[in-house]
This record gives C-alpha cells, sequence and structure tokens, in this order.
C-alpha cells in the first residue's frame, strides 16, 4: 500500500515541481489524504529524492544545453555558456543559505500544516496572475537580476509557494524573455537539490529499511517520468503567456485547503 502511496505522490511531485502551482505544497497536501507517514526524518529525505528525481527531468530535457555549459567550462572558454553558469552560481547562494540552515525548520512547520500551505498558494496565485501582464521582455539576464531570482528561489522553500512559478514570474517582471526564464529556473535549481541531498546523507541519521527503500525507488521513478512531460509542457505555457490558469487553480486549492482546515 505504501508502495502505491509512493507512486502517486511521485506523479504529484513531478507535475507540480514545473508547473507553477508548488510541489511542496502538494506534496503536503497529499500526505495528508493520503495518511503518508514514514517518519520524520525519513518523511524529509523521501521529499528530497522525488525533487531529486524532477532534477534528472530537467537534465534529461535541456541536456543538449547543460552539455554546452560544462564543455565551455570544462575549457575555460569566454563565451555565453560560462556566463550563463556564473549567473547560476550566484542565483545559488540565497538558497544555498535559507536551505542548508532553514529548509528542516520550516518543512517541520508546514509539515501538516494545511492552513499554511492554503495560505502560501494564495500568495502564489496573486505572482502568477501578475506575471502575465508583463508584455515588453528581453533576452538580458544580468548578475544583479539573477541574484534577485535566487532570493525568489530561498522564499520558494515554503510549502505552498511555488519554486518554478516564483523564479519564472520574478524573471520576467524583471524583463527577462520567457523562455530564457524557464531555462534558467530549472537549470538553477539542480546545484541546490543536489547539495540538500548530500547535506542531508551527511549531517541528517536516516534510518533504512526495505519496505522505505522500496518505496524511495518507485516514488523516484514516478516523478522522474511525469517531470520529463510536465517540463516540456511548462516550456509551452510560459511562452505563450498563460500563467493566469494556474494563478486561478492555486487560488482555488488554498481556499479549499483552507476552508476544510478551520
Amino acid at each position: 500500500m505504501e508502495i502505491i502511496k509512493s507512486i502517486l505522490l511521485g506523479i504529484v511531485q513531478g507535475l507540480t515541481e514545473f508547473l507553477p502551482i508548488s510541489s511542496s505544497g502538494h506534496l503536503e497536501i497529499f500526505k495528508v489524504i493520503l495518511g503518508f507517514e514514514i517518519g520524520l526524518n525519513n518523511n524529509i529525505l523521501f521529499t528530497l529524492i522525488l525533487h531529486l528525481a524532477t532534477s534528472f527531468s530537467v537534465i534529461v530535457v535541456y541536456w543538449i544545453d547543460i552539455k554546452k555549459i560544462f564543455k565551455s567550462v570544462f575549457s575555460l572558454k569566454k563565451d555565453e555558456n560560462t556566463y550563463f553558469f556564473s549567473l547560476i552560481l550566484i542565483s545559488i547562494f540565497p538558497a544555498g543559505i535559507v536551505g542548508f540552515f532553514f529548509e528542516e525548520k520550516i518543512s517541520n512547520l508546514f509539515d501538516g500544516n494545511i492552513i499554511l500551505v492554503g495560505s502560501m498558494l494564495l500568495l502564489t496565485s496573486i505572482i502568477l496572475f501578475i506575471s502575465d501582464f508583463k508584455i515588453k521582455t528581453t533576452n538580458k539576464l544580468d548578475y544583479v537580476k539573477s541574484f534577485f531570482v535566487g532570493v525568489s528561489q530561498a522564499l520558494a522553500i515554503i510549502p505552498g509557494i511555488s519554486r518554478s512559478g516564483l523564479t519564472i514570474c520574478s524573471s520576467v517582471l524583471m524583463g527577462v524573455n520567457r523562455e530564457l526564464a524557464a531555462k534558467f529556473s530549472f537549470l538553477m535549481v539542480l546545484p541546490i537539490i543536489f547539495g540538500s541531498f548530500l547535506k542531508i546523507l551527511i549531517f541528517d541519521e536516516i534510518i533504512f529499511n526495505q519496505e522505505i527503500i522500496s518505496s524511495y525507488v518507485f516514488g523516484f521513478l514516478s516523478a522522474f517520468i511525469s517531470g520529463i512531460f510536465a517540463c516540456k509542457w511548462m516550456i509551452v505555457i510560459v511562452k505563450k503567456s498563460k500563467m493566469k490558469y494556474f494563478s486561478l487553480y492555486c487560488l482555488a486549492v488554498g481556499l479549499i485547503c483552507i476552508f476544510f482546515s478551520l
């Protein structure tokens, strides 16, 4: 039964990681609905493994771009790929600091607290709605903009605030081209996810057993496969400025969460 729940949660993570509706918020909602309980530390690790799976989805979708970036970096070329890589490095500082020192505290605060998750979904709804009204965008992404996008990624550690939604919308509102905003949003999270995974393995005490490992594997696979489709779909959505529809979705889910939790 736990394996089926893990598969369902993996699908939820795969879809909501890229669609601007908050993967962490939806995971908390569905954990409550499904009654998914594996202990606090392992619960955090399970969530992180699902995020790791969607990171591999990004690698699959942007494999050509990633190869170009690493080829330029390791050959010490000064081109657009190394510049893009430097922008990613700048963007990870805010989320890296917040994640290292406060991620577990924030996760514990929101664990099963659907009212708080619903409130953050309402905030996500507002941000998504506003971004669709930004018409003039350019291809420019500089160090200052990348840092502020990194700040928005740090804020998205809070369950209910969409990481992809907030980072893409903040880029667009600063005038960045929508397609570039999506690409930057999806690639900038990779160092954070892999870093968080190493952190929890090194510093946290995790007890494994066979049942939990099976749940991790099936959750990972379902998140990875669904994530590939959702990532490609989200790229199309961003290009067409259709964020307002997800704004309405977040508004509805947020209100429902708050209503049924009172």
